[in-house]
């Protein structure tokens, strides 16, 4: 599958959807730099990818400010309500967190605070000025894309359960299809009460009231006080080197410590010597998985409720410690049971002329969230809580006013100082894997970004249904190698050539002479749009 891959100077976009790259290339051509375009893009993909994403979903940026030479990243996801404890649902017969409905929506909605904070601080164009392409194409509706179209047509049931949904996305009860219009008035209210009263609407105003409301209707247990408190927080991004770049990520309680520890370990051998549609390659890199997820299952959590000892994690001696674990294993596949997760998410990047630099992410978590929407506000709400566990002696408990363990990562890597690549991709447990995939795509294979993004890809791990883990890879004439992975131990599930269920993936790269390149995934309906 080719793809085109632009290249401009003055600034460059890629995103999942292709109305929200015209978005943000939009608002660079107005005057607006990389952090006016991001918050754009981000409320666009609100409405244009509202199965991945939302208003009332979480956030991560990693920011980079070209005139100070500063990078640093905002945490834009919610704590659990004050009064979500394991006693909360076990005293309503859960013996676990449900994953859907009103009782999936544990922690409040981080991503419209996350906006503001951005615009806050780096923001040039007005506020409104940022909404008002998401506002319109929910009042007058956009075309039902080919990723949209696929998953209602899978949660259909789900989608029938809850009238708002069903409404939207089910009408005259049948699945909208790829073309179909779809028209979102109720949000598109909720974005113009934001767009007129700033994020204040969202926390503390009238919609917020009503939000909370529908929910404690429905035997939710969010308060008003819990939207009051919640606040995002500046952080200091973690690095690692490797092969003389610098590969950085959003702390805890993201998982991205987790790629960086498998650079780490893959930065001891010469990678480009072993073939990339090799057995060997795909057997090293699902060891080197298993070594990193053990480490991050047992201590990824809120890092204010528990301490992650990351100065260790990262370290290249404990790199070495596990990379030598995996030399004196048996060289058949190590057994590791992962825990799994939801994988559906939306990540986008965005540099300007001036060298301002934008790597974001955000989700609901499942596809279509809790699949609750709050009474009449349009708003789908997450239910990235559900994902906490009720065993007291796990690390990532239920406690009030906590952050949960978060699949979210996006990356970036610098030279010399300055950004060289954005990058990130959706996939839950197959976010770190296929950063990896792309970084040593890059780094070590000497790929172009458009290239890494196409190589064939893979998700080690289970899904929701699966007792057991799997070794997912896209089948492009490996059939030899998937066999000799089979021999060696590995549970290998052969997908398609260019299969959706490992992600979809975007990135830009800056190069030497200041040219900006950009590409988005063919696996979806993303596009690049340079200027």
């Amino acid at each position: 599958m080719n793809n085109v891959m632009p290249v401009a100077y003055r600034g460059m976009v890629a995103t999942p959807h292709y109305l929200a790259s015209g978005v943000g290339s939009s608002i660079l051509q107005q005057g607006g730099n990389a952090f006016d375009a991001a918050i754009a893009i981000s409320a666009a993909l609100s409405v244009v990818y509202p199965h991945m994403t939302g208003l009332g979903g979480d956030s991560f940026f990693l920011l980079f400010d070209a005139k100070q030479g500063a990078l640093k990243g905002l945490n834009g996801t919610g704590r659990s309500g004050a009064n979500m404890s394991p006693e909360w649902f076990t005293r309503q017969g859960f013996t676990m967190i449900p994953q859907r409905g009103v009782h999936s929506v544990v922690t409040v909605p981080g991503m419209v605070d996350s906006w503001w904070q951005v615009w806050s601080s780096h923001g040039r164009l007005s506020w409104s000025q940022l909404l008002e392409p998401a506002i319109q194409y929910a009042e007058q509706g956009v075309p039902v894309s080919r990723d949209l179209e696929r998953w209602i047509y899978k949660d259909q049931e789900l989608l029938l359960a809850q009238e708002a949904l069903a409404r939207t996305f089910m009408p005259q009860g049948l699945p909208m299809k790829m073309g179909d219009k779809l028209r979102q008035p109720e949000l598109a209210a909720t974005l113009r009460a934001v767009s007129l009263e700033g994020r204040d609407a969202f926390y503390k105003g009238e919609l917020m009231h009503r939000m909370v409301e529908a929910m404690n209707k429905d035997g939710g247990g969010l308060t008003e006080s819990d939207f009051q408190a919640h606040h995002s927080d500046w952080v200091t991004p973690i690095s690692t080197s490797y092969r003389g770049s610098t590969l950085v990520q959003m702390p805890p309680n993201s998982q991205g410590f987790s790629a960086l520890q498998m650079m780490n370990m893959l930065e001891l051998i010469e990678l480009s010597e072993i073939p990339r549609s090799s057995a060997d390659f795909y057997h090293l890199m699902s060891e080197v998985i298993k070594k990193a997820f053990r480490d991050r299952d047992a201590y990824l959590t809120d890092p204010d409720f528990a301490d992650i000892p990351l100065e260790t994690l990262l370290s290249k001696e404990h790199a070495q410690e596990l990379y030598d674990e995996i030399q004196k294993s048996s060289p058949l596949g190590e057994v590791y049971l992962s825990k799994a997760m939801g994988q559906d998410t939306a990540y986008a990047a965005v540099i300007d002329e001036e060298g301002n630099a934008v790597s974001f992410i955000q989700s609901l978590y499942f596809d279509f969230g809790s699949a609750y929407v709050a009474g009449d506000t349009g708003i789908i709400m997450q239910n990235r809580g559900s994902f906490f566990s009720l065993n007291p002696s796990e690390v990532n408990v239920l406690a009030p006013d906590k952050r949960t363990f978060h699949t979210l990562m996006p990356g970036m890597v610098l030279r010399e100082g300055k950004p060289y690549l954005l990058l990130g991709t959706q996939g839950g447990e197959g976010q770190p894997q296929t950063t990896i995939s792309l970084l040593t795509g890059v780094l070590d294979y000497g790929c172009t970004i458009q290239e890494a993004i196409n190589l064939p890809r893979w998700v080690y791990g289970r899904t929701w249904g699966e007792n057991s883990d799997t070794f997912k890879i896209e089948n492009r004439g490996l059939e030899m190698t998937l066999r000799e992975l089979e021999h060696r131990g590995h549970s290998v599930e052969t997908l398609l050539p260019w299969d959706p269920i490992v992600g979809q993936s975007q990135g830009i790269m800056i190069h030497k002479d200041g040219s900006y390149s950009g590409a988005a995934d063919p696996r979806g309906d993303g596009l690049a749009i340079g200027w």
